[in-house]
């Protein structure tokens, strides 16, 4: 009898499980972003779909918050049509992402459909948009260098494969212009370039001026541009993560380009405040805070593949120090600072190499490239230390050497750093000049670089596809 009525309950706990009654709720109440119901019986994060005859239909939404018997939900589109009483149905599913080699060259939404007018994407495969981070003791150490083909970056500030980097600039300054050339000219595998909460002009010049028919050709683009509402922007960022997974697991070596996470909290603060939360920091919430690292930790290296992160920061009023810049910046693994100076001295990409540091450098580089960085960097912080003396002949040469040198070496350390949009620099060709600069020869073995990816589009049999339903 005791095993009768053990089998009873599981079934009656099943049933109450898939209660029909029990996934359909009710509107109550629409305030701004906000859409309340009573009902249905539902999780944090579940899909769900709100009946909206007078408007367009079927609007999808998620559970953002549960208040008692009240469910608060946030539309993926707009909320015309809605009005109490309106239906809402639960799907008792979270947002999963349908996967596979095919997605390279659309553009997906940000729930994972194409938008791109080139026909649905059919998968047996899903991965889910919010995923736990690898292990950290099933990470690969990062100990090699991936090439991103900008001189400034592969040679003073040298990113190794499976790191994650921020560009942090104020508006303006060329952020979105330097994640193009790297997407361009970068040997990963695949790129997965995720364009959140910017303009939507942006999208078409991105794909024709930035990536090109051979840049498009290995990159998956995810797009939730500044009209979309937050919770829209918000899951854009999940979805291209998770694209890039998948492509990891694998056992491939992926280029996330990410712009930016600055819209990605601004959204994360704008249903926060709207579910309730209350503004800490500059009027983010505490779940902005919460919701960053769980994002970006799941870039980086695990047991199969890669995914070497760019994310870009935009800096309010160019203050490194507010709240999204000084946390993100602990959780990275480096930091590249765009100069409103340089930019305003037309020296692209504006880099300011003193600013910035890349703190597996010296992980995935030789000792002769570690030395020949170092001269250079000396070279610019003396003259930019006496840059005033020089500038108003205060200064008489011979007065100190190493003034001497770095006056000498100006022209030159310039030329190296200044780079147009559509150049593109071999790990070889960075190395030579920067032994030109310096004196400091380096040699052959440690200008190689893995080149595995260069032009490397994936053919239809290089990898099988996982056939399980749900990762």
């Amino acid at each position: 009898m005791a095993a009768l009525s053990s089998i009873i309950g599981k079934y009656l706990e099943t049933t109450e499980a898939v209660d029909p009654i029990k996934c359909v709720g009710h509107v109550t109440k629409v305030q701004g972003l906000l859409i309340e119901s009573h009902g249905p019986q539902a999780v944090i994060g579940e899909q769900c779909r709100i009946e909206a005859p007078k408007g367009s239909g079927i609007i999808p939404a998620e559970v953002v918050g549960l208040k008692g018997e009240t469910v608060q939900l946030m539309p993926y589109g707009e909320t015309g049509g809605i009005e109490t009483g309106s239906r809402v149905i639960a799907s008792g599913k979270l947002l999963d992402i349908p996967v596979s080699k095919k997605l390279l060259g659309r553009v997906l939404d940000c729930t994972g459909h194409p938008v791109d007018d080139k026909g649905e994407i059919a998968s047996r495969v899903h991965y889910p948009a919010a995923a736990l981070p690898p292990e950290p003791l099933k990470r690969r150490r990062v100990t090699e260098r991936i090439v991103t083909g900008v001189r400034a970056i592969d040679g003073l500030l040298s990113v190794g494969r499976g790191q994650r980097l921020g560009i942090f600039a104020g508006s303006g300054v060329g952020k979105s212009t330097l994640l193009g050339m790297i997407a361009r000219n970068t040997y990963a595998d695949v790129n997965v370039v995720a364009l959140i909460g910017e303009r939507g002009r942006e999208v078409n010049d991105f794909i024709a001026n930035d990536l090109g028919p051979e840049g498009m050709a290995k990159t998956v683009l995810v797009v939730s541009p500044s009209n979309s509402p937050p919770l829209a922007r918000l899951r854009g960022a999940y979805t291209a993560t998770a694209v890039a997974e998948y492509f990891r697991d694998q056992g491939l070596d992926v280029m996330l380009l990410f712009d930016s996470i600055t819209r990605f909290a601004r959204a994360q603060r704008e249903i926060g405040l709207a579910v309730g939360e209350p503004p800490a920091t500059r009027g983010y919430t505490p779940s902005v805070f919460d919701s960053m690292p769980k994002l970006l930790e799941r870039c980086g290296t695990s047991d199969k593949g890669t995914i070497t992160g760019f994310y870009t920061i935009l800096v309010d009023g160019d203050d490194l120090d507010e709240p999204v810049s000084d946390a993100v910046r602990g959780i990275l693994d480096g930091h590249v600072v765009l100069s409103r100076r340089l930019a305003g001295a037309n020296h692209y990409p504006a880099i300011d190499v003193l600013g910035s540091i890349s703190r597996l450098a010296p992980e995935v580089t030789g000792p002769l490239t570690r030395k020949a960085a170092g001269v250079i960097r000396r070279h610019i912080a003396v003259y930019n230390e006496n840059e005033d003396l020089i500038n108003v002949g205060a200064y008489h040469g011979g007065t100190n050497p190493a003034i001497d040198e770095a006056i000498a070496k100006k022209a030159s350390i310039d030329d190296f750093l200044i780079q147009e949009v559509g150049e593109k620099s071999s790990i070889a060709e960075t190395c030579q000049v920067m032994s030109e600069i310096t004196g400091v020869k380096i040699t052959a073995e440690e200008m190689q670089s893995s080149q595995k990816g260069a032009g490397f589009i994936i053919p239809d049999d290089s990898y099988e596809d996982i056939t399980s339903e749900t990762i």
